[in-house]
């Protein structure tokens, strides 16, 4: 006998979560089935899991300092406890959410609508009909009016190089080491591979070997942002390897030998005791039996759904496993980013429930560090926007993150872009020690809002001097670039 809900999600990260609580406000019946980890990538995996690695990181690389006056004795730092520490920060959050689902479980919850948590794997048998299959193998099938698909992404293969969690390793296999690597490759510059060179550089037991088959790591910011990044990571003594292409890694009884082909024509060997492979991350789709119910996906791998996150009759999809919309361009792309699936999943619920929630896009907008510098985007680079017909002209500025002379301000790069037929704002990044990741987001309102560089320009901004100058250096950057305009 088959249970029956409003709504069957399958995937339990930030999108299907989200859709779960709104769902249920709306006093739904919903179903959450989740093979892997609660939480998803975003918790267990992604931003939650490397950031507090990251926080680990500097707190040790402060207290390793010995230019200011003092030094630690005796420090040491041991991989088994910080992976520890990682692993129990993600347990305190998938258990806060573990105990939503139970507070909200048929059995404890006797206000309208419920949740029911299955642990497993599911696959369509038909549009209202979903197989669920848990660890042990015993299946069981579920009825539902509705269903939204919500599985994620993945890191995405190097096609000739197996991973095998233990040397080999992607962003999901990360707290598998036992150790510190003596030498660890990282396969990748974007922010991934950025962020873990910073990690392990910062912890001081680790060399840390960047490889990069563009010219220029981070490659969708601007080559100016790529620079002033790639300067601090080699100031904290990251070797990068530009213009590479991994050929293959051979396994080794005590060591790796990654084999660099550049473009160049010559061929490096680098002797490593870890890889990591951090080249992207790509739709997670397999094994629902899609074309069952008759859906495809496109070239890249994603599921396309409309401004109301429906892909077809009452099928949904929402998170990193389907597309969006760009604000600027109008055109549909993929951009992986914890808001989007959460929004997605909230608008989800309210479709199913009557209401016209209609999702307007994405901008883009993303922030990360690398060592001490702060480093956000939003919009489209200069490369970008000429891809998309505009004309782009641009401006970099460099200020201060506070009023100039109050203490510890600090530089802070603006490079803001606009087009030149029609004035439009298209876009911004931004470099520096702090006040860059909270600003990004003024700029990222105005690309929502389809704001000219004029019209942002005379956006009243706060300031005081702990905080930034009477100027805010978004306005200025603005200014000049009105200049070109």
């Amino acid at each position: 006998m088959s249970d029956k809900f409003d709504l069957c999600i399958i995937g339990g990260g930030p999108a299907g979560f989200a859709g779960a609580i709104r769902a249920l406000d709306l006093g739904k019946h919903v179903c959450i089935v989740e093979a892997d980890e609660i939480g998803g990538t975003g918790v267990m995996w992604g931003a939650l899991s490397s950031k507090t690695m990251w926080e680990l990181a500097k707190d040790y690389d402060i207290a390793a300092k010995v230019d200011r006056g003092y030094r630690s004795a005796g420090l040491i730092v041991d991989y088994a406890a910080v992976r520890n520490t990682v692993i129990q920060a993600v347990k305190e959050k998938q258990y806060q959410m573990l105990s939503q689902l139970e507070t909200y479980s048929p059995m404890r919850w006797k206000g309208p609508g419920s949740i029911t948590f299955k642990r497993g794997r599911g696959t369509f048998l038909s549009r209202e009909c979903i197989e669920v299959t848990n660890e042990d193998g015993r299946q069981e099938e579920i009825k539902a009016d509705f269903s939204l698909i919500c599985t994620g992404s993945k890191p995405r293969d190097f096609p000739h190089v197996t991973v095998d969690q233990k040397r080999i390793l992607n962003s999901d296999g990360i707290l598998n080491l036992k150790e510190f690597p003596k030498r660890l490759v990282i396969i990748g510059a974007g922010i991934v591979g950025c962020e873990y060179a910073t990690i392990f550089s910062n912890f001081d037991q680790t060399k840390v070997f960047l490889v990069d088959h563009q010219e220029r790591i981070i490659p969708f910011e601007d080559e100016d942002v790529s620079r002033f990044v790639s300067t601090n990571l080699k100031k904290n003594n990251v070797d990068i390897f530009h213009s590479a292409i991994l050929r293959s890694i051979n396994t080794r009884p005590d060591h790796l030998e990654v084999i660099l082909d550049f473009d160049d024509g010559h061929s490096e060997v680098v002797e490593a005791d870890a890889a990591l492979i951090s080249i992207g991350r790509t739709p997670n789709l397999a094994g629902l039996n899609l074309d069952r119910i008759g859906l495809t996906t496109d070239d890249i791998g994603f599921l396309t759904c409309d401004e109301n996150c429906l892909v077809k009759d009452n099928i949904y999809a929402a998170g990193d496993c389907t597309d969006a919309y760009h604000v600027v361009t109008g055109e549909k792309t993929w951009i992986p980013l914890a808001l989007r699936a959460n929004r997605a999943g909230w608008a989800v619920a309210d479709n199913i429930c009557g209401k016209d929630a209609k999702l307007s896009g994405v901008a883009g907008t993303a922030v990360f560090k690398v060592f001490d510098l702060e480093v956000a985007r939003t919009g489209l680079a200069v490369d970008e926007a000429k891809k998309f017909g505009f004309e782009p002209v641009k401006v970099t500025i460099k200020t201060r993150s506070r009023a100039h002379a109050h203490p510890g301000a600090s530089v802070i790069h603006v490079q803001m872009v606009g087009d030149k037929k029609t004035g439009r704002l298209l876009g911004a990044q931004m470099v520096g020690k702090e006040g860059v990741a909270h600003r990004i987001n003024a700029v990222a309102v105005a690309l929502h809002n389809q704001m000219t560089v004029k019209d942002y320009s005379q956006t009243d901004l706060a300031y005081a001097p702990p905080f930034g100058p009477t100027w805010d250096p978004t306005l200025t950057a603005a200014n000049q670039l009105l200049k070109k305009i």
